[in-house]
């Protein structure tokens, strides 16, 4: 009879004791209320003012016909060596372009627009929808419709809802809710994190607050309320506080201004916003994106295993889980650094048709920019496993009771090794020496015995 207690327990999923349960909620109920405090005290009272800026007026449009005319010759400048010359124009951007105006005002008008030429121009031809620069009163030198550049939208969208229906198709309804979660994250941002940055704000607290409320909102609305739920965010929160540590100590023993590119210049230069803080923040929320994955997986695997294996206790759970997760980080380490190097490969792709040392472009400072959100992300993502998987397992187990698995030492976890094999003696001698009847112990065995892990 006790044998079929044991397997009776194996469906439920395994509940967080009352203690474990009181032990999450004094760190999530604090954490909500200082979240939403930090939301209220720094949310943007009004947006940043952009009247200094010339207003210009973006119209939609079709291209009805495209007549292409010789590209002009340019003059060699002076100086410039005879032997390489610029390479010539493309013959399909010289010409003009004959649209027919779908949005604004003057919807249904038929307008005359050269096409973009010169580096790097655009191709358009008959039947482009095509986004064009209204300048009303710009003069006799400045056309009052110009092509800038084609209209993504109707493609983007058509893209939008495949993405939508594959993951509702497959998900269900915890597919929808991670939709919903996904809305949530981006309303946060463009309303929240973005606008209070522009308005003064120190970005680091304004990510640490956003990301605090994405981790909050998305995680129970994707996951629900539960004991894993609850789990997974501590754990998330301890490792983003870790990140957060390592980026902040990395940035000031590199040096890293936050300053690589156009953009970053012209906030710092038009905005003055601490672009050093901006690239803390910008670390915080691009790790918090890969670390909830992580500690989700870590709980969930934790909770499953001891659904699975009533007799496990923290130490068995604790191993097991950890060789997941040493999988998990090794495939995702992978993942950030393939990431990295497509965004950047035009740039790695400069650096090498500029021949320089190997040395001098790691210190490049848009290099060094990256190898330490690199390093910092993935030291963070290391620091997830071994915490989200004792939190998990300590829960389960405190909510099991303690009659499994007590103690589950190096020496237990050695014998449950030795009793996997084709023998089985050590099984009968670990179940004897417990006091449980040998058949008793042969019975539990199958449940409590997992496929070799890959380590």
């Amino acid at each position: 009879m006790g044998a079929h207690h044991s397997h009776g327990s194996h469906g439920p999923a395994p509940a967080g004791s009352r203690t474990a349960v009181w032990a999450i909620l004094a760190v999530i109920v604090p954490l909500a209320i200082v979240t939403v405090a930090a939301l209220v005290h720094l949310w943007p009272s009004e947006t940043v003012s952009t009247a200094q800026q010339a207003a210009v007026e973006r119209v939609n449009g079709t291209i009805t016909a495209v007549t292409l005319t010789p590209c002009p010759q340019e003059p060699p400048l002076e100086g410039e060596s005879q032997a390489a010359p610029p390479p010539p124009p493309d013959p399909a951007t010289c010409g003009d372009a004959r649209i027919r105006l779908t949005g604004g005002p003057q919807a249904g008008r038929q307008v005359t627009s050269a096409l973009p030429s010169g580096p790097g121009a655009q191709r358009f031809a008959a039947g482009d929808d095509v986004v064009l620069i209204h300048t009303p009163g710009g003069g006799p030198e400045v056309a009052p419709y110009q092509i800038s550049d084609h209209d993504r939208s109707s493609p983007l969208w058509l893209a939008g809802a495949a993405f939508a229906l594959a993951v509702i198709a497959f998900g269900r309804w915890r597919g929808l809710m991670a939709l919903i979660g996904l809305g949530i994250t981006f309303v946060l941002l463009l309303t929240f994190v973005i606008p209070a940055i522009l308005a003064g704000e120190p970005p680091l607290p304004v990510a640490v607050a956003g990301a605090a409320a994405i981790m909050l909102t998305v995680l129970y609305l994707t996951h629900g309320f539960t004991v894993t739920t609850s789990v997974a965010i501590v754990g998330t929160v301890a490792s983003l506080s870790l990140t957060g540590a390592l980026a902040y100590a990395a940035i000031g023993l590199v040096q890293l201004n936050g300053i690589t590119d156009e953009s970053s210049f012209y906030l710092d230069t038009s905005y003055r916003i601490n672009t050093q803080g901006l690239l803390l923040a910008s670390i915080i929320i691009g790790s918090l994106g890969v670390l909830d994955d992580v500690t989700v997986t870590q709980a969930a695997t934790v909770t499953e295993l001891a659904r699975a294996n009533p007799g496990y206790g923290f130490g068995r759970l604790y191993r097991a889980a950890s060789r997941v997760g040493r999988s998990h980080i090794a495939s995702v380490i992978n993942t950030i650094v393939l990431a990295y190097a497509g965004a950047s490969l035009p740039l790695l792709l400069l650096i090498s048709v500029g021949e320089q040392p190997l040395g001098d472009t790691l210190t490049n400072p848009v290099l060094a920019q990256e190898i330490v959100r690199s390093v910092v992300g993935t030291l963070g993502l290391i620091a997830a496993v071994p915490i989200t998987t004792a939190l998990a397992a300590l829960a389960v187990t405190r909510g099991a009771g303690s009659g499994h698995d007590h103690g589950a030492g190096p020496g237990d976890d050695a014998g449950d090794d030795a009793g996997t094999g084709p023998g089985g003696g050590r099984g009968h001698g670990r179940g004897d020496g417990r006091g449980d009847p040998p058949r008793r112990a042969r019975h539990r065995r199958p449940s409590q015995t997992l496929p070799d892990p890959v380590t």
